[in-house]
């Protein structure tokens, strides 16, 4: 089985993937595949923890080859959070992929930083939420409760390893903003 974290980025895939780390039965990547195309692309390996927020653009070849059969977690974060990190990385990244490759806006002056955020973070949780509305294996994952939450999912996935260093992840800030 596979299992797909669905998120907007900004808000610890990073850290999850770090806490996966300590799972035995499970390989674990962060934005693993994505320099590939076609098929590739979406080619994990069984058994593997994927999270990729790029995957939100991709959840039709994502039904297409996997649908039911794999386990998905909504990884999210306080909104207004995430939106303001995001608003820091307006000029690069996916923000500056968002605003200027898919709203075709080529500049800050059409919209706030902020409001460009807020517009990406409700399009991306649309998507997850449309992608999900049907899956039998789902479930929530916020980042605030984060440690209650992963001990949930280890016991979902049936993890073995080192449940205890997996959650002394949450500790730690991965990939951080600098505000």
């Amino acid at each position: 089985m596979n299992i797909f974290i669905l998120n907007t980025g900004r808000c610890g895939s990073m850290t999850f993937v770090a806490a996966c780390r300590h799972i035995d039965n499970y390989s674990t990547g962060h934005e693993s595949r994505v320099q590939l195309l076609g098929a590739e692309r979406l080619a994990y390996p069984p058994r593997h923890i994927e999270a990729d927020n790029r995957l939100s653009w991709l959840l039709g070849r994502l039904d297409a080859a996997y649908g039911d059969n794999a386990y998905y977690v909504h990884l999210t974060r306080d909104r207004a959070k995430v939106a303001a990190s995001f608003a820091r990385r307006a000029d690069f990244g996916i923000m500056k992929a968002y605003r200027e490759g898919i709203l075709l806006h080529e500049g800050a002056e059409l919209a706030s930083a902020d409001a460009m955020a807020r517009d990406y973070i409700d399009t991306v949780e649309a998507n997850i939420a449309h992608f999900l509305k049907d899956k039998r294996h789902k479930i929530d994952f916020r980042l605030e409760s984060a440690k209650e939450d992963f001990r949930r999912f280890w016991h979902w996935i049936g993890a073995t390893g080192d449940i205890e260093q997996a959650l002394a992840e949450w500790d730690t800030r991965h990939n951080a903003s600098v505000a």
